[in-house]
């Protein structure tokens, strides 16, 4: 299922009707990433979109990205891309 909302492997693996093992050992031979780091790279896509062409706050952002905590959400975007959600944002004003 969703833990607190985020899509996890085991949901995705759920969904397509297989182990999450076999999930990621198909996905990393197939891209080099486990899972988990393909589902945190497309939630940063989506957020990045989201702060570059929305008015909606980062807490929006974060609970619409399934964050039930916005610093989680915070803390997961400034890891990946070196900035915090508002730094990326602050370049498109």
């Amino acid at each position: 299922m969703l833990s607190g909302g985020v899509t996890t492997v085991n949901y995705l693996a759920d969904q397509l009707h297989m182990s999450a093992s076999y999930l990621s050992d198909l996905l990393r031979n197939l891209t080099g990433q486990n899972t988990q780091q393909i589902i945190h790279d497309k939630m940063i896509y989506r957020a990045k979109n989201m702060l570059s062409a929305t008015t909606l706050s980062i807490s929006e952002i974060a609970f619409e990205l399934g964050f039930e905590q916005p610093q989680s959400f915070s803390r997961l975007f400034k890891l990946k891309t070196n900035q915090s959600p508002q730094q990326y944002r602050a370049k498109f004003n």
